[in-house]
């Protein structure tokens, strides 16, 4: 089954939670998938605590990789 989301970040939780911020911002609705969240819900561990990745619609990617692409890691 082929998906309308692709993915556009992986990182820590820290990060993709400034990204996720970043996107709604600029009017983007990311979907954040996170391993170690989805493992702790189902009772097992997970070997990449604290990972997560983000997804938007296809339709958004090329500005979302813009937006990504802008971001100052050092602030």
């Amino acid at each position: 089954m082929e998906s309308d989301y692709i993915k556009v970040f992986g990182g820590n939780v820290n990060e993709s939670n400034r990204v996720e911020q970043l996107l709604q911002k600029n009017d983007i609705s990311p979907i954040v998938k996170s391993e170690s969240e989805s493992a702790r819900l189902a009772g097992f561990g997970t070997p990449l605590p604290h990972i997560s990745e983000i997804y938007v619609h296809k339709d958004e990617e090329a500005k979302a990789l813009k937006i990504i692409s802008q971001l100052d890691w050092e602030a």
